[in-house]
């Protein structure tokens, strides 16, 4: 009893924070969604009325709500395995025997993750460009037409996937690679000696040992790529327009209602 009372003693500054900074704002924010809180309630109190659930009932009825929600689910769903499967290939490379300049090549795929996000989107906005981007100018090397990757709908979505992948893999990549340096040896010289092949042992080994890794990088992608803002909101200034339709003019930031 006493060692419990101790350790609680011990966590009470970061519960401490974690509840001023995280738990209370959280409780503040749903409170002051069932009300019609608005510049007059925060002059004076009692200008604030109590609003129920009505404020979800409109968000619900709201066709942008459900439109930038679908947006969201497209982009998690296809950025996050993607990520993943970017930032566990980097490390295998990096992890591997064969690999040369180690240290170079970790500083140089995580670079990305500490680089100046506007910077590096106003690059990549230069790279998308239809008339002078260096990726149309590849296709048309090979006899494609020009894309419209951030004015057209179809495409604006994977250009801003292929950015925010780049932009981001870099930090799961470095988790990755200290699981990977934290598997014993001993098991791949095992398998090695019972015939399995790399392929094998990758799956037999490699994957049921960071599989906790895989679990807790699955799950800090999800919330990033569910947080997103910045990349997108950067490379479509929250507008994009319909070339062939004749649309233009402010629609749905793309790609999350997080954006909104």
């Amino acid at each position: 009893m006493r060692f419990e009372r101790a350790a609680w003693w011990f966590v009470a500054p970061a519960l401490s924070v974690i509840a001023v900074f995280f738990i209370l704002p959280v409780l503040a924010a749903l409170a002051i969604s069932l009300t019609d809180f608005d510049i007059y309630a925060l002059a004076d109190v009692r200008n604030l009325r109590f609003a129920g659930l009505g404020n979800y009932v409109k968000l619900l009825e709201t066709p942008l709500f459900w439109h930038a929600l679908g947006n969201t689910l497209y982009f998690v769903l296809v950025g996050v395995p993607l990520s993943i499967a970017a930032s566990l290939g980097a490390a295998l490379l990096l992890h591997s025997r064969v690999a040369r300049f180690k240290p170079f090549f970790r500083t140089a795929l995580f670079a990305p993750v500490v680089t100046t996000l506007v910077a590096v989107a106003v690059i990549w906005r230069y790279l998308f460009n239809t008339r002078y981007g260096l990726l149309n100018y590849a296709l048309g090397g090979i006899g494609i037409h020009p894309i419209d990757w951030l004015g057209d709908p179809r495409w604006a979505m994977p250009a801003i996937i292929i950015f925010a992948v780049w932009k981001n893999f870099g930090y799961n990549m470095i988790i990755l690679l200290a699981g990977l340096q934290s598997i014993p040896e001993d098991l791949y010289e095992a398998a090695r000696i019972d015939g399995a092949s790399r392929w094998r042992q990758f799956l037999f080994v490699t994957l049921p040992m960071l599989s906790p890794v895989l679990v807790m990088v699955g799950i800090l992608t999800i919330a990033g790529y569910f947080q997103l803002f910045a990349e997108p909101y950067v490379m479509t200034q929250g507008t994009r327009k319909v070339s062939s339709g004749g649309i233009s003019g402010p629609l749905p930031p793309l790609p999350s209602c997080s954006f909104s």
